[in-house]
């Protein structure tokens, strides 16, 4: 009895990665899922298990359906599509409804973007403009 409780706690603490690893929760979505695969028991090749057998019979429905290179269904009892015409009224609407969503800035915010870009680009040009004077000097200089 001994080595089946110390096997079941082994089994919870895999259960319970956090506790071991303390609370730092991984910051990447890569490093989620490589947590995510560390943290699950391994499927044994025989599938003599249940637990993997249902997941065998699950995860071979889902592939079918999202395997590359196969062709997509048939259409048959679907309606066509709409004209020209009803595809541009629905742009559209759909084109307000998005812009419905947007946060548009106050006067205040608008003036303040505006002026920043204004001088950012009086900057750039001012730099542009002194380097073009003192590369055209320099090989009026070289090539006199």
């Amino acid at each position: 009895m001994g080595g089946v409780e110390d096997g079941m706690s082994e089994g919870r603490e895999q259960d319970q990665p956090e506790e071991r690893e303390g609370a730092v929760r991984p910051s990447t979505a890569a490093a989620r899922r490589e947590r995510r695969a560390s943290s699950r028991p391994a499927a044994r090749k025989d599938g003599s298990s249940a637990e993997s057998k249902k997941s065998v019979v699950k995860s071979d429905e889902s592939d079918e359906d999202a395997k590359k290179g196969r062709p997509t269904k048939a259409r048959d009892g679907q309606e066509k599509r709409p004209s020209l015409i009803g595809r541009g009224f629905r742009y559209i609407r759909e084109v307000i409804g998005e812009l419905r969503k947007v946060i548009w800035p106050t006067r205040k915010q608008l003036v303040t973007y505006t002026g920043v870009v204004l001088v950012f680009v009086i900057l750039m040009t001012a730099m542009v403009w002194a380097l073009d004077l003192g590369f055209g000097a320099a090989v009026f200089e070289l090539f006199g």
